[in-house]
């Protein structure tokens, strides 16, 4: 009588295994002479650039967006009992946590046994991977969202700033996008743009395509930008640009740019990619199906398709205001042990995290694009 069922568990890790079939300890060898493969390694930086909020016993969570209100001078003997229309106007935003996201693996023990490298922790890093990328892509989609509606105040007889977007170059091709001069003079308008919108230069911050960024890099001391004086080891080690006009900057391979993930080269005629055959993670910006409010599969909040995007967005500078984060489960790690792991003789390892993003002040958000037209809202 046959003591397990192969239906229960499919798709094992088996790291010993080449190219995943044949030999499952192909690649165990005696003496292991060299690393394993990791791939482009990308953590999170959105998280902390927003405004993030924890859930606790709901399913959304409320933000409160106010409009200006305006000044008087008192009238002696008259009494002050408050601005009669009604000021400062107020509007709400509710974000809603999406379904769980969740990455897993599973680790047979005999693999991990022949295994001489800690192949538990690698696993476990490359799952944070995962969950870190998309946790990016979705905010930064919110925030694109965002630069292109008008104010949510819609009160009679106040008109409050809505988003910004910004033309980076003049010849209209997709080689603009990596133009320093053009780069530089788009971050000056955004600055100006958000300074006349009355938007706090606190936490002002800007995110760039990696090709884009080590541009700016290359032209540092002949481009306007305001760290003149990085040079040297710093300038080589990636980190030579500080802000321009006040705005921090930084590199992502996680913003929507020119309709993929960052690796478009963006020539003259834009057909300059970099695309190989089998490439694991899919670097052209996800369907509707899987960015929409309507999608049956998780997804509560709108961050838009690939339709709606299209290929013209190349960067974002916003202030923290610009978008909401509201996380109910933190990105966390669990694995299986005691009397599931001698069943099955391994481990499933887990990551998850329940989150879910939405643009909150549209005058915080500014959208660099190329073209000869701006992107529509959605």
């Amino acid at each position: 009588m046959a003591q397990q069922n192969s239906t229960l568990v499919t798709n094992l890790t088996r790291p010993g295994q080449s190219n995943s079939a044949g030999d499952s300890r192909a690649l165990y060898l005696k003496l292991f002479s060299g690393e394993m493969f990791k791939g482009f390694q990308q953590n999170t930086i959105a998280r902390d650039l927003v405004m993030k909020r924890t859930l606790k016993n709901g399913k959304s969570l409320q933000f409160i967006y106010t409009g200006r209100t305006t000044a008087e001078y008192h009238t002696p003997g008259n009494a002050i009992l408050g601005n009669t229309d009604g000021a400062p106007p107020v509007a709400e935003k509710t974000i809603t946590i999406d379904d769980l996201l969740i990455s897993s693996a599973f680790l047979y023990d005999l693999d991990e046994t022949l295994a001489h490298y800690d192949l538990r922790s690698e696993i476990s890093r490359k799952i944070g991977y995962a969950l870190a990328e998309k946790y990016d892509r979705l905010i930064f989609r919110a925030i694109a969202r965002g630069a292109r509606q008008a104010s949510p105040i819609t009160k009679t007889n106040f008109v409050e700033p809505g988003g910004t977007q910004i033309k980076v170059g003049s010849a209209g091709n997709e080689s603009d996008a990596f133009s320093s001069a053009g780069l530089v003079s788009a971050f000056y308008d955004a600055a100006a743009a958000l300074d006349e919108k009355g938007i706090s230069q606190d936490g002002r911050v800007g995110v760039l395509n990696p090709r884009q960024y080590y541009e700016l890099i290359q032209a540092v001391g002949s481009n306007g930008l305001v760290n003149r004086d990085s040079q040297g080891s710093t300038l080589q080690g990636g980190n030579g640009i500080i802000e321009i006009a006040g705005i921090k900057i930084y590199k992502s391979m996680n913003i929507p740019f020119l309709g993929r993930y960052g690796t478009k080269y963006g020539g003259t005629t834009g057909v300059d990619d970099v695309l190989r055959t089998g490439d694991f993670v899919n670097p052209v910006l996800e369907d509707a199906a899987t960015h929409t409010n309507s999608d049956p599969n998780g997804i509560n909040n709108n961050y838009g398709t690939s339709t709606q995007f299209g290929d013209k967005s190349c960067g974002l500078i916003f202030q923290k205001e610009a978008a909401g984060c509201v996380e109910a489960i933190g990105p966390q790690v669990q694995v299986t042990s005691n009397d599931v792991s001698v069943i099955y003789q391994g481990d499933v390892i887990l990551g998850r995290l329940a989150m879910g993003a939405d643009y909150l002040n549209p005058a915080a958000a500014v959208e660099l694009y190329i073209g000869s037209t701006a992107p529509t809202a959605f």
